[in-house]
Formats: structure tokens, C-alpha cells, sequence
């Protein structure tokens, strides 16, 4: 099997194609949540603080010289991604306790009782001619 031939059924596995649409769509799922962090949750919690912008809290390390930037230590941000970590993290527990609750009611669902064995059949078909003669 050529290495292509190899790698072209590597990828077409369900699970890898599966682990790509994941990783895509919690990417697109990462930016609702900053967003909705920087631009819902954070503002009210700022206000709440005296009108504080976390994204802008920093601690100035040495200042800007001529050219040179100033070197900062930019908590705010941190403080913000913690809080977004925390309501995807949130998110992902929920979704994945909803699923585990449909897991369950679908074991607990009563199975269909076996099929019966062709001998049972059998002794069924054997009995039902006995009765009639």
C-alpha cells in the first residue's frame, strides 16, 4: 500500500473525521464565548468594580523608551480568559450531562425479548400439529 493510499484511509476513519468537525466547531464555539464574555459578562462586572475594563488592567514593567514598547504584565486578559475557559468548560459539562441522561434512559428502555431458537420453533410448529390432528 502506497504511503498516500495509507494516509487517505487514515483520514477517512470516522473518528478522525469526527475529532476535525469537533475541533472546528469548538473553535467557532471558543470565539462566541470570548465574545460574549468580552462584550456581555465583563462590561456589568466592570461597571460593578467602579468602571474597571479587565482587558486594560496591566502592570507596567518598564516603561516605553524612545521606540521601545513598554513591557507590560497584562492580568486583565488572563482574568478574562480564565472566565471564558470557565463558561465553555460550563457549556461542555452541560452538554455532556444532557447526553449521558439520554445515554441512560435509552439503557434503562426495556429490550425486546430474545427471538426464540430454531428448536423452539420448531417444538412450536410440532405442538400446534398435534393439537389439531
Amino acid at each position: 500500500m502506497s504511503m498516500l493510499q495509507e494516509f487517505k484511509a487514515f483520514a477517512m476513519r470516522g473518528n478522525v473525521v469526527d475529532m476535525a468537525v469537533g475541533i472546528i466547531v469548538g473553535g467557532a464555539f471558543g470565539k462566541i464565548v470570548s465574545s460574549f464574555v468580552a462584550d456581555v459578562i465583563m462590561p456589568p462586572i466592570g461597571l460593578l468594580l467602579g468602571g474597571v475594563d479587565f482587558s486594560d488592567l496591566s502592570i507596567t514593567l518598564k516603561k516605553a523608551v524612545g521606540e521601545t514598547a513598554a513591557v507590560t504584565l497584562n492580568y486583565g486578559k488572563f482574568i478574562q480568559t480564565v472566565i471564558d475557559f470557565l463558561i465553555i468548560a460550563f457549556a461542555i459539562f452541560m452538554a455532556i450531562k444532557a447526553m449521558n441522561a439520554l445515554k441512560r434512559k435509552q439503557e434503562e428502555a426495556p429490550a425486546p425479548p430474545p427471538a426464540p431458537s430454531r428448536q423452539e420453533v420448531l417444538l412450536t410448529e410440532i405442538r400446534d400439529l398435534l393439537k389439531r390432528s
